[in-house]
């Protein structure tokens, strides 16, 4: 079951017309008072969280305005009190139950599993022509998790506004959205025909989606027909106290926090707005049939890559995942694996170094498949299967320093210790109940180069994203026989290519200045 602040439209409990209205506007038309109005649902609801042990919610309401109560009343009616209880502690137990584990059994993925397209081009041009016939069919649809901040990067804005300083001063959001259009523009290309659309689903969260949303308009949705960019939100989840309790952000208002990048497979059920279809919805009405799922920060992420879409489509898997060869046994990555018989994600501090450090005949890691956030889903995996085993998924735990009420004063309090939990999902968390997994392995130069840390960090900084751009489309122009000069910095528009292809009339060129090419 889905727990969130953000899937209960705002009905009315007795309109005086069939249609949807918010409590605020009933009790302006009707001019009733809003304690009169609502007295008996009221008390069903106190009712209900008092049988939940969860009645201190309430106290405040009576120093609350008509407004404030109607709003508040909205908030709880979305939080079903008995179920967020099983919720925690069902959370709580498997976060116990993992820290004592000491006999998990942990194993690398099983060879049949697993397709390594590394300097194999031929085993790529194979995957390659069932992915984008799959594309030329339109029957491919892209999922970006879009959720973060960029607060680690010094910035409030959602981080698919970030600029990595190319010469183009491209965001990431633009960089991908112009990947999308090239890659129609082939799809198109391969088929023969016009008009291959590949829709772009942007899951964000609840502080970044009016800020996504104006930076999309502000800039003409890069190129693409807005009808094909679809917003949707995921959820979010009440703080819960270490006693158990729900935690008041304001004294009408409950402390909530987003419900992790796992939250995406509830949030696609949800309508996009009031009113509108749910994604799911329109991933049928378009007749998608294979959905890429991956993360706004890594700029070489390849949208839509037909050779994942082949690889997966060509195993006839219902789900996959893109790997990058981990080769440092302390890098602090999750690795793809089997424990306990499961497919998972296992974090680096999961496996002891005894296992961590283990290597096969060949000299490399035996847990070497290092996840980068780069999903593949069949829609009927995610319209079916999901569901059925949905409410088996333990919500992960992280004790957080939350500020809160305090019941006593009536004050808001910003704790110096943790003082509460907050509950999240991991997009991976449906691993465990795959039967099987494509497990593709990419070249990590090629196509992983996160954005984590602030300008001037070790690692995964504004400055690695830009340098490992740079360095791949180096690569392709030297590749087609162009020579670009040491200190020049040539950035290629994702109009010009998409993966290195279409750059013939470079060859015998020299580039010696640091540019941005937009067309050959």
């Amino acid at each position: 079951m889905y727990l969130s602040l953000l899937d209960i439209p705002n009905v009315c409990l007795s309109p005086p017309t069939p249609r949807l209205c918010t409590c605020e506007d009933y009790t302006r038309q009707s001019h009733i008072p809003y304690n009169h109005l609502f007295m008996s649902g009221l008390e069903d609801l106190r009712a209900k969280y008092e049988a939940a042990g969860q009645s201190h919610v309430f106290t405040y309401w009576d120093q609350l305005s008509a407004d404030e109560k109607a709003a508040f009343e909205r908030q709880l009616r979305g939080i079903d009190p008995a179920r967020l209880n099983a919720m925690v502690k069902q959370a709580l137990d498997a976060d116990e139950a993992a820290r004592h584990e000491q006999n998990a059994k942990v194993e690398p993925p099983p060879t049949e599993s697993q397709v390594s397209t590394v300097g194999d081009e031929a085993k790529s041009n194979y995957y390659y022509e069932i992915g984008m016939k799959a594309i030329a069919a339109g029957q491919v649809g892209v999922l970006l998790l879009a959720g973060g901040q960029g607060t680690r990067l010094g910035s409030s804005a959602p981080k698919g506004c970030y600029n990595i300083q190319l010469p183009s001063g491209k965001s990431l959001f633009q960089i991908q959205a112009e990947r999308i259009a090239k890659l129609q523009e082939l799809a198109a290309n391969y088929g023969r025909k016009a008009g291959v659309v590949v829709p772009w689903y942007i899951m964000t969260s609840g502080p970044t989606r009016e800020p996504t949303e104006s930076f999309f308009r502000e800039h003409g949705f890069f190129g693409l027909d807005p009808a094909n960019v679809v917003f949707f939100e995921q959820g979010t989840l009440p703080c819960i106290s270490n006693e158990g309790k729900i935690m008041l952000d304001e004294r009408g208002k409950v402390a909530t926090a987003p419900d992790g990048n796992g939250g995406l497979y509830a949030a696609l059920r949800v309508p996009v707005r009031d009113g509108e279809p749910s994604v799911l919805d329109d991933l049928q009405r378009r007749g998608i049939k294979y959905l890429h799922a991956y993360g706004v920060d890594n700029c070489l992420v390849k949208v839509g890559d037909p050779v994942f879409m082949g690889v997966c489509v060509d195993k006839n898997v219902a789900t996959g995942v893109k790997v990058v060869k981990k080769t440092d046994p302390a890098e602090s990555v999750g690795v793809v694996a089997r424990k306990n018989g499961a497919f998972s994600v296992v974090e680096y501090s999961e496996i002891p170094p005894s296992l961590s450090e283990a290597r096969d005949s060949n000299g490399e890691l035996l847990f070497r498949a290092a996840n980068i956030a780069n999903h593949f889903y069949t829609t009927d995996f995610l319209m079916k299967d999901v569901p059925a085993f949905e409410s088996k998924m333990a919500y992960h735990i992280a004790r957080k320093k939350i500020p809160s009420i305090d019941l006593s004063s009536g004050e808001r309090v910003k704790p110096s210790t943790p003082n509460g939990i907050k509950m999240e999902l991991f997009i991976f968390d449906v691993f465990p109940f795959c039967a099987d997994l494509a497990i593709h392995e990419v070249e990590r130069k090629e196509e992983f180069s996160p954005l984590k840390n602030a300008s001037g960090t070790a690692s995964d900084n504004p400055e690695t994203s830009r340098r490992d751009l740079l360095a791949q489309q180096r690569r392709w122009l030297e590749k087609a026989g162009a020579t670009v000069a040491n200190g020049a910095d040539v950035e290629l528009s994702p109009k010009v290519t998409y993966g290195g292809e279409g750059l013939q009339n470079v060859a015998g060129r020299t580039f010696d200045q640091t540019k941005n090419i937009e067309s050959l």
